[in-house]
């Protein structure tokens, strides 16, 4: 059991059968009337933030989320396989429960699957990852501009906005968490 009172960034408890993670929080004493905990918390299932006030003698459940590396090995329709590198088990997971960023992920990449209860609700790739650009339209010599992007696809069709110089065949890396190109790869 956890209290209101008790809470920090991070904290992972269940509230009216969902499971949330307070992102902020603030214990409030007002000058006339009792103290409060003043929170802003996301529901780690549906991502969905809440802002809510709380008596700091509240109390709630812990809720452990457990995240396991796995591998992703193949898709197959709407189907992802992850092999849990201890056991070799080979789980399935819906496309719905990946995130937009998954887009970035290759075959054999290991990634942090997240669940509660054993229940899978999320899929965590690296927050760095080294792709190859398969398309792109050539970069034309005398555009100095600084910050000019334009669209490239990578190996795994994922499409992303890069600087001019970057050629067909670069690696680059790109951190998922903003989807976003980060610098070319060694």
């Amino acid at each position: 059991m956890i209290t209101a009172g008790d809470f920090r960034n991070g904290v992972t408890f269940e509230l009216d059968g969902n499971v949330v993670t307070i992102i902020e929080f603030q214990h409030v004493k007002p000058g006339k009337g009792a103290a409060f905990v003043r929170t802003k918390f996301r529901n780690v299932i549906t991502g969905a933030v809440v802002e809510r006030s709380f008596n700091p003698t509240d109390k709630f459940e812990n809720a452990f989320i457990e995240r396991r590396d796995m591998e992703y090995s193949y898709s197959d329709g709407d189907l992802y396989y992850f092999m849990d590198s201890e056991t070799y088990e080979q789980v399935p997971i819906n496309k719905s429960v990946l995130g937009t960023n998954f887009r970035f992920v290759k075959e054999n990449t290991v990634c942090k699957v997240l669940s509660y209860k054993n229940n899978v609700f999320g899929v965590e790739p690296p927050f760095f990852i080294e792709l190859v650009i398969t398309e792109t339209e050539p970069g034309f010599a005398g555009n100095t501009a600084t910050n000019v992007m334009k669209p490239a696809t990578l190996e795994t069709g994922a499409e992303i906005k890069v600087p001019l110089f970057i050629e067909i065949g670069d690696k680059i890396r790109i951190d998922t968490r903003t989807e976003e190109y980060m610098e070319r790869a060694k």
